[in-house]
């Protein structure tokens, strides 16, 4: 099933423009965050752009009610079906390495709660984001709809098979831990495109930065994680 947000895959869209929070207890700690735990000392996410698109996105609509009152520690957070919402942190590093351009088509394989997706959208042209458990995918469909995430596209699927529809992309950014690079999401990005996955078994992994040369991929690995681990196609002996 595919959920799709905004117009056409074709039309142009601008970007987002979220209107201006009032001044509340969440705002002053979404500021709190990017000033202390993302741009503060021994974690140096320097990417103005980047920090910008934090400060700007309310972590708090993308989790349950209960824990509104967390939403702007640097801790991940459960959102249902044993899965979970990523630390501010690791999602403004993910975002840094990937290098993302106002141009870019980005491509994300796990959805979860949409944050991430909803940080990329304030920063790239469009993204496309593949989520495996159908009813996170409508949840994040619905809440970055509500909050005008027009350039966003939403679909339920097995994220080891990318989006070959909608590809090529500029850059791919996985949320989810596969034990090897899947090769639809190589064959999915341009050449000269850039991805950020974790790699490795369960709970334990590496967070690996991918560069498309023609067929040679170059390959850096950037800070040692642990992410769920992707479902699907994945798990098969022969993936």
């Amino acid at each position: 099933m595919t959920v799709w947000l905004g117009a056409s895959v074709a039309t142009e869209i601008p970007l987002p423009r979220l209107a201006k929070a009032a001044e509340d207890p969440l705002t002053s700690a979404r500021q709190r965050m990017v000033a202390e735990q993302l741009a503060g000392p021994g974690r140096n996410i320097t990417n103005a752009l980047v920090l910008t698109a934090m400060g700007k996105v309310p972590r708090h609509e993308f989790v349950p009610e209960r824990l509104r009152s967390q939403a702007y520690l640097d801790c991940p957070l459960a959102i249902g079906h044993d899965q979970t919402i990523s630390q501010p942190f690791i999602v403004a590093f993910m975002t840094e390495q990937l290098e993302p351009k106002p141009s870019d088509r980005v491509l994300e394989i796990g959805t979860g709660s949409g944050y991430q997706a909803a940080v990329l959208a304030e920063l790239v042209a469009k993204v496309y984001t593949v989520e495996i458990i159908e009813d996170l995918a409508k949840r994040a469909a619905t809440d970055l709809r509500r909050l005008g995430y027009t350039n966003v596209y939403v679909r339920a699927g097995d994220g080891y098979k990318g989006w070959p529809d909608a590809a090529p992309f500029d850059a791919i950014i996985v949320t989810c831990a596969p034990e090897k690079v899947p090769p639809p999401l190589i064959e999915q990005l341009k050449d000269g495109g850039r991805m950020i996955i974790p790699v490795g078994p369960a709970w334990d992994q590496e967070l690996v930065v991918l560069r498309k040369h023609g067929v040679t991929l170059e390959r850096h690995a950037v800070l040692p994680v642990r992410f769920v681990p992707m479902t699907g196609q994945s798990q098969r002996p022969d993936a």
